[in-house]
C-alpha cells in the first residue's frame, strides 16, 4: 500500500477530544467500565453466551433503564470471553445475532405502539431506524468478511442504545421518543456513509 493511500485512510478516521481514534476511545472507555465486573465474573460459572442471552431477554421488556442494562450486558459478554479465554467464532456470531435481535425487538415494539395510535411519523421513523441501524452493522460485517477493518463511524450500537434509552425514559414528553428516533436515523445515515467511504478508500488505496 502506498504512503499516500495510508494517509488518505487515516484522514477519515474520526478523533475523540483526547486525540484517540473513536474505536480506540470506545475500547478504552468500555475497558474502564467493564474490567472490574469481568474480573468478578471470571471467577464464577457464568459464560459469555449466558450473558448474551441475558442481554437479549432483558431487551424484550425494554423501557429506558432496561435498555441501558441490556446494552451493558452486550459489552460484558465479549469482555468476559476475552478474560477467561473462551472467545470462540460461535460466541461472536451468537453475540452479534442476539444484539441485532434485541435492537429489532425493541424497535418493533415501538412500531406497534405508533401503529395503534396511529402516528404516521412515528411509524416511518421506526422503519427508517430499523433499516439504517441494521445497515451500520451489516456494512462492517461485510467489510470484515473481505478482510477489511471497518470500525469507523460516529454512531455505532452503543450510541444508539443510549439515545433510544433516553427517548424511552423521557417518553412522558410526547416528542422525546420521536426526537430520539430522528437522531438515530440521521446519525446512522452519516455512519453508513462514513463506513462505505472508508471501505472504498481502503480498496482503492490497496
Amino acid at each position: 500500500m502506498s504512503k499516500s493511500g495510508s494517509s488518505s485512510i487515516s484522514k477519515v478516521t474520526p478523533k475523540s477530544p483526547s486525540g484517540e481514534s473513536l474505536p480506540q476511545f470506545r475500547s478504552s472507555l468500555a475497558y474502564r467500565f467493564t474490567e472490574p465486573v469481568v474480573r468478578v465474573l471470571a471467577r464464577t460459572p457464568v459464560t459469555p453466551n449466558a450473558l448474551s442471552w441475558s442481554g437479549f431477554i432483558l431487551a424484550l421488556g425494554a423501557a429506558g433503564i432496561v435498555v441501558l442494562v441490556a446494552g451493558f450486558f452486550d459489552i460484558l459478554d465479549g469482555a468476559l470471553a476475552r478474560r477467561i479465554k473462551k472467545a470462540t467464532p460461535f460466541g461472536a456470531v451468537l453475540d452479534a445475532t442476539l444484539d441485532r435481535l434485541s435492537e429489532g425487538v425493541i424497535l418493533l415494539a415501538i412500531l406497534a405502539v405508533y401503529a395503534l395510535q396511529p402516528l404516521l411519523l412515528g411509524v416511518l421513523l421506526v422503519g427508517a431506524a430499523l433499516i439504517t441501524s441494521q445497515l451500520v452493522s451489516y456494512i462492517r460485517a461485510r467489510a470484515e468478511a473481505q478482510g477489511l477493518e471497518c470500525k469507523v463511524g460516529i454512531f455505532t450500537r452503543a450510541e444508539r442504545v443510549v439515545i433510544l434509552a433516553l427517548g424511552l425514559l423521557l417518553s412522558y414528553f410526547t416528542l422525546a421518543l420521536i426526537i430520539a428516533l430522528a437522531i438515530i436515523v440521521a446519525f446512522s445515515l452519516v455512519t453508513i456513509i462514513q463506513r462505505v467511504v472508508y471501505v472504498w478508500r481502503q480498496k482503492t488505496a490497496a
